[in-house]
């Protein structure tokens, strides 16, 4: 009896104890710098209570049981675990741990450590997004990827952007394969919160991915949840506003005035402004035109995870309007995602991740002739915004001031268009693990699309003539587009390591990508009350005033396939030694049957120098690898029915006597058409030095582009190419070389509760195309001027998208100079003094079309990169630039109409002997100072500071009360200021186009943004 009381007093003593509950309080410190950790993890085992260090890296945990085991977790160190026995304050030491620490980077389909990488890759990541805060995702990459350049064909709020990796290889489609989460997609309408990192495979480790890889590979990596970890919620909003970074120098009304009196006296006419002394300063147009426009964005992101699920969850909404014309070139886009990852069996993962994207934009006419800001440039500054009666001022119709140059402010007023795209893509994937050396993984990633379109063409007057003229009928047009792709995956990858030092893996599977698109669109005529409000196509029921005329219609696309085959087979020898080899077989539907199939392979190798018994690890230099990489890839990037006929020509039969519309072969078609081929070679060195503080990355790549795919290439006549709805077939007959050098230097260090870091890279281009071989031995494109040949070309030699033009010699001084040079009359009139002095390049005595040469170049010789990361205790600064060395660029947004305004280094003209040699002299009456030459091509070299950032986090003192782990406030302006000799609005600014991308048409500016933000995360 007394012993079975012992064992029942026993027992509830030890549940009393047991059911003791104490509080813990602590710091968690890293145990090799003796550092504070935030946002350590701690839980309780078997036990649903928990919290996560401060920034200084303490913590309170209340109410728990003693006897519970506390887990302490953090990524990248090892799990510590500490049994509580009593209330008290504890100090946590944790151990990295240096495998979780190494870097991993996503290469093809799947990952590599980045020591064991032997290609050229580099990676940004969610810190540089934040740093940058980029309206759009693909402005992250500019200036901080070495290799890697980013150009805007407007800085309009939602226009499309511009990357090419290592140079522009084809007369088509240079833009890289993007990859969001493994399946093929688009960036530009991510939201740039949403990504956690950007990976960018610039050599023949693209080769992975055969026929879309020549252009270079961007993989990007959504954010997901972390297993294991608390509910996280952040909060990241910004608000600010936009301006014009520059306005052009143009005359005021006086200057305007008198230099238009000097050019009607050097042409003999009456002067049209005989007084000018109450003509002033005038209208700056530029000054009406550009305005203040507001830009806010909001994001919230929720994530977290157990021991089996993670999860993720984000929306976001941001508003931009324009500097020009304000809502009237504005966008707007709103975000929601969803990613979920469950362990559906230890060896069974499922992963899913959504995006839904609404973009809305509404625009302008942004560049070129009849373009806003074009206007603004050449509309004189005599004339007023408003007539005496309040309307806007029309110019006159008088000979001088151009058909296509109205009023900007009216433009605005009457410019009415919108634009509607919803999409929706994601991937769904299943790993499964066989055994512990093999896994099978099935991923089936897509893309929906549905846009609607509409502008309305009101009833408007401009002023006589004037070619946006609108005086007939009032139309609406209107669009749908659907849009639609698919990638599915399935691999396996099989890891094995034998006799301790060689580890192989080997990776095999296949992909079908494939993709469909159609389309309606639709005009009405006479919309009611003449008004956006009412322009739809249900309510416009006129008939066109010309006659029945086509007003609807509609496409569907040929469906595209890719099915494809890849193997990969990574080879390392004792953690020094490293050899890939890469191989992909693609079919694309693109291509006639003899020519669908291509194969395309790579070996790429690597030696970690560091590893050898020999090297000498005295901490000065503490990593060196050597690595190189060549192989072949692929470009098939032009349309889908160039090897088959179709009947979509036009053709006139006579039937029973009358004369009938029918259809007819269309273009020539080539049934030989085939892939372009790219083959990379790469050569490249990665170091560490100063005890890992200083990396460097360094290398040199050479990029041969065969079999160009060129259009319209000249056939015999009788083919029928010059029919109506017909043209000239596609060929494989061009080659690009680009080659050159990349640098990329990494440091950072503290000082005490200093830290900073340095960023640095340089890229040398050397584009040179090698060979066109379309009958004329050029391609040429692009615009100058009104009625001149296409002022750029891609031609043996020569970079492609050079100018040619004729090369100038400075201005005639006098008669006698007139009268020793080749005749210029072949150019338009005879040569007087103050003209400009062409120079006779093929010595036949005259100066005519044939001595035209190559007078500039778009391509840079060089592009940098700076960035700058500081922080002392709770403030922090960072500040990225960029720059480009080299480039030139066609100044073609002056209109030559003489009565139209001018820039104002027309001041500095010829007035007489010996006052001007680069200027020439104004005249109202003929010259041939307006053809295209090198008095309209500048240097384009720039260097910008892109954006800078100051942060303040407020003390987790402050904060911890009200359960927060982080706020910080913090100032930020992007496009900060260019530094550049060039007179446009934007030396950065490149319309896309390979061979015309250098004309400066008067790009709508990117503007200067000015942001106050706040982070909040609980």
């Amino acid at each position: 009896m007394r012993s079975n009381f012992l064992l029942i007093a026993f027992l509830l003593l030890t549940a009393m104890g047991f059911a003791q509950n104490v509080d813990v309080s602590g710091s968690v410190l890293d145990l090799g710098t003796g550092e504070p950790i935030p946002s350590v993890n701690i839980f309780a085992k078997d036990y649903k209570i928990g919290t996560s260090t401060d920034f200084d890296g303490n913590f309170t945990l209340s109410n728990v049981p003693v006897g519970v085991t506390l887990i302490f977790s953090y990524v990248g160190y090892n799990n510590y675990e500490y049994k509580v026995t009593k209330s008290e304050i504890i100090k946590i030491n944790m151990v990295q741990d240096l495998k979780a620490l190494e870097e991993v980077v996503v290469i093809g389909y799947g990952t590599k450590a980045k020591k064991d990488v032997t290609g050229s890759v580099a990676v940004v990541d969610t810190k540089v997004i934040e740093d940058l805060r980029p309206i759009k995702a693909e402005q992250a990459l500019q200036g901080t990827v070495a290799g890697v350049y980013v150009s805007a064909a407007s800085g309009a709020p939602g226009a499309g952007l511009n990357i090419r990796i290592r140079g522009i290889s084809s007369n088509g489609d240079n833009g890289p394969l993007v990859l969001i989460d493994g399946y093929q997609g688009d960036m530009e309408l991510l939201n740039p919160s949403d990504i956690e990192s950007y990976t960018v495979l610039k050599d023949a480790q693209a080769s992975v991915y055969g026929a879309k890889g020549a252009n270079g590979v961007i993989l990007i990596t959504t954010k997901k949840g972390k297993k294991n970890s608390k509910t996280k919620i952040s909060i990241n909003s910004y608000t600010g506003f936009q301006e014009t970074t520059k306005k052009l120098n143009v005359l005021n009304a006086t200057e305007y005035a008198l230099l238009l009196n000097e050019s009607y006296a050097n042409a003999g006419l009456t002067l049209p402004y005989p007084n000018v002394s109450g003509l002033g300063v005038g209208t700056n147009w530029q000054d009406e035109v550009f305005e203040r426009a507001p830009i806010t964005n909001n994001d919230i992101s929720i994530s977290g995870g157990s021991d089996k699920i993670a999860y993720a969850f984000s929306a976001s909404k941001i508003n931009q309007e324009g500097i020009v014309g304000l809502n009237k070139s504005g966008f707007d886009r709103g975000t929601a995602r969803v990613f979920v990852g469950v362990d559906l069996y230890d060896n069974l993962k499922l992963e899913t991740n959504l995006i839904y994207t609404d973009f809305n934009r509404q625009s302008l006419n942004e560049n070129g002739l009849g373009s806003v800001l074009f206007n603004a440039i050449n509309m004189p500054s005599v004339f007023s915004v408003y007539d005496t009666n309040g309307d806007y001022t029309l110019l006159p119709s008088t000979a001088g001031y151009g058909l296509e140059v109205i009023n900007p402010l009216a433009q605005i007023q009457n410019t009415y268009n919108s634009y509607n795209q919803e999409r929706l893509n994601g991937s769904v994937s299943l790993e499964y693990k066989v055994f512990n050396d093999l896994k099978i993984t099935s991923r089936y990633g897509f893309q929906r699309a549905n846009s609607v379109g509409k502008s309305f063409n009101m009833l408007v007057f401009y002023g006589p003539s004037k070619v946006f003229n609108n005086v007939d009928q009032s139309t609406v047009s209107q669009n749908t587009i659907k849009f639609n792709n698919s990638t599915f995956d399935l691999f396996g990858e099989y890891k094995k390591t034998l006799f301790t030092d060689h580890t192989f893996k080997l990776t095999l599977g296949g992909t079908l990508y494939q993709e469909n698109g159609e389309g309606l669109f639709a005009t009405g005529y006479d919309v009611p009350n003449n008004s956006w409000e009412y322009a739809d196509i249900a309510l416009a029921n006129g008939t066109p005033s010309g006659g029945p005329i086509k007003t609807n219609g509609s496409y569907k696309a040929t469906p595209y396939k890719r099915p494809s085959l890849f193997a990969t087979l990574d080879y390392n020898f004792k953690e020094k030694y490293l050899l890939s080899f890469i191989f992909r077989r693609d079919q694309s539907s693109k291509f006639g049957p003899e020519n669908s199939v291509a194969y395309f392979k790579s070996i790429l190798g690597g030696w970690i120098i560091s590893e050898e018994d020999f090297f000498n690890k005295d901490g000065k230099l503490n990593f060196l690898k050597l690595r190189g990489s060549y192989g072949t890839l692929g470009n098939d990037a032009i349309g889908n029915d160039a090897f088959r006929s179709l009947l979509n020509g036009e053709a006139e039969y006579v039937f029973d006597g009358n004369l009938v519309t029918g259809v007819a072969v269309g273009g020539i078609t080539n049934p030989n058409v085939k892939w372009e081929t790219d083959t990379k070679l790469d050569i490249g060195l990665d170091a560490k030095m100063f005890n890992n503080k200083l990396e460097i990355t360094a290398d040199y790549y050479n990029n041969i582009r065969k079999d160009l795919l060129i259009p319209n290439t000249p056939v015999s006549g009788i083919g029928g190419g010059a029919a109506p709805g017909s043209g000239n077939p596609t060929i494989n007959a061009g080659t690009v070389e680009n080659k050159g050098f990349e640098l990329a230097l990494n440091y950072k260090d503290n000082i005490k509760d200093f830290n900073y870091a340095v960023g640095f890279n340089i890229t040398t281009i050397n584009n040179k195309v090698t060979e066109v071989n379309n009958g004329s031995g050029f391609l040429q494109s692009g615009a100058f001027g009104v009625g001149q040949p296409a002022p750029t070309r891609m031609q043996v030699g020569q970079t492609i998208g050079a100018f040619y033009g004729y090369q100038t010699d400075g201005i005639f001084q006098n008669q006698a100079e007139v009268d020793a040079h080749p005749s210029q009359l072949a150019l338009g009139a005879e040569a007087v003094p103050g003209d400009i002095r062409y120079k006779d390049i093929n010595g036949d005595g005259i100066i005519n079309l044939e001595d035209r040469t190559f007078i500039g170049k778009p391509v840079a010789d060089y592009t940098l990169g700076f960035n700058l990361n500081l922080s002392y205790k709770n403030f922090d600064f960072v500040g990225y630039s960029y720059a480009s060395v080299g480039n030139d660029m066609i100044r073609n947004y002056e209109r030559a109409e003489n009565k139209l305004n001018k820039l104002n280094y027309v001041l500095g003209r010829w007035t007489g002997e010996g006052t001007s040699n680069e200027v020439p002299r104004v005249t109202a009456g003929a010259s041939a100072n307006n053809v295209f030459s090198d008095y309209f091509v500048e240097d384009a070299s720039f260097l910008r500071i892109q954006n800078i950032q100051l942060g303040y986090s407020l003390p987790s003192s402050f904060i911890e009360h009200a359960k927060l782990s982080k706020v910080r406030l913090y100032a930020s302006v992007n496009n900060v200021y260019t530094f550049t000799k060039y007179r446009g609005y934007d030396p950065a600014a490149n319309s896309g186009d390979p061979i015309a991308g250098g004309i400066d048409y008067g790009f709508y500016p990117t503007p200067r943004t000015y942001m106050l933000g706040l982070n909040v995360t609980f």
